[in-house]
């Protein structure tokens, strides 16, 4: 399914006077002593997948050491533009290494729903694509000398929370999967016992692109894959409803929902804590 888509003083006693001089003499070191502050590193990150040549962004805290979990982003069906950047920062700002994947190729975004329609739809009828333009970005992630290729999740948003999905029922080792007001389809019926990633699907219930039919066909189907899923359904929530942009587009069932962004985002960190560890913010 391809869809469209911030005190009190102490007296000082004779003890406190014995061993005041000590200090003292530690103040100009303590003064000098520089102070380790944490910094979001972005890069840009060259890949392909067969002939196309791919650009993805990656998001990391620098003042971090050792192996982090890793967070794979997959753009709504504008391409890899500055709302799926920004999700990367945030993520990076929480303690993980973020991703944002590129599905179209270097440069490849539009503000055009005409043009994003087309670009998303090469994949709607190739699963085999679908699946494997996803999977180079996760191949990518987990290279990277910061991640722990045990403990990386993937989110998407609309097209990208249809193609989350996809990568979970391909098999693809997640530690989990969430779609944020994704398209929603059931597994296939080979895709029993398969499916690796935990799935948490953040629909909302006033999305009239994605049906109720839909919904009980992706429960449905889950169910019977033996997955371990989710679905958390927003009252008056829209399509698109993590982004700003999309009350602009004047669609129907689209818009923008501040109140659900925030829940949303909430329920993510709190499956991530579950399924990746901790984060350290």
């Amino acid at each position: 399914m391809i869809l469209p888509c911030p005190a009190t003083r102490p007296s000082i006693s004779t003890s406190i006077r014995l061993i005041a001089p000590p200090l003292l003499l530690l103040i100009p070191a303590l003064a000098i002593t520089p102070m380790t502050h944490a910094k979001i590193v972005t890069e840009a990150v060259p890949y392909s997948h067969g002939d196309v040549q791919l650009e993805g962004f990656i998001a990391y805290d620098d003042a971090l050491s050792g192996r982090r979990p890793g967070v794979l982003i997959v753009h709504e069906w504008w391409g890899c533009n500055d709302f799926a950047k920004e999700r990367a920062r945030r993520l990076a700002e929480l303690g993980y290494v973020a991703m944002a994947l590129d599905m179209y190729g270097k440069g490849v975004i539009t503000s055009d729903p005409a043009k994003a329609g087309e670009l998303a739809g090469q994949f709607k009828n190739d699963a085999k694509l679908w699946t494997e333009r996803a999977r180079a970005g996760f191949d990518q992630l987990a290279r990277h000398s910061r991640v722990d290729p045990q403990r990386i999740a993937a989110i998407g948003f609309c097209f990208g929370g249809s193609t989350v999905l996809r990568l979970a029922y391909s098999g693809t080792p997640l530690a989990g999967a969430v779609s944020f007001h994704g398209g929603l389809f059931p597994p296939e019926p080979d895709a029993t016992g398969k499916i690796k990633a935990r799935i948490l699907i953040l629909h909302g219930a006033a999305d009239t692109l994605v049906p109720d039919a839909q919904v009980a066909a992706t429960q449905d189907g889950l169910r019977a894959s033996g997955a371990d899923w989710q679905i958390i359904s927003y009252g008056g929530a829209k399509h698109s409803f993590t982004n700003p942009a999309s009350t602009g587009l004047k669609m129907d069932g689209v818009g923008y929902d501040e109140r659900t962004d925030k829940r949303s985002w909430q329920h993510m960190r709190a499956f991530f804590d579950e399924i990746l560890g901790s984060a350290v913010r």
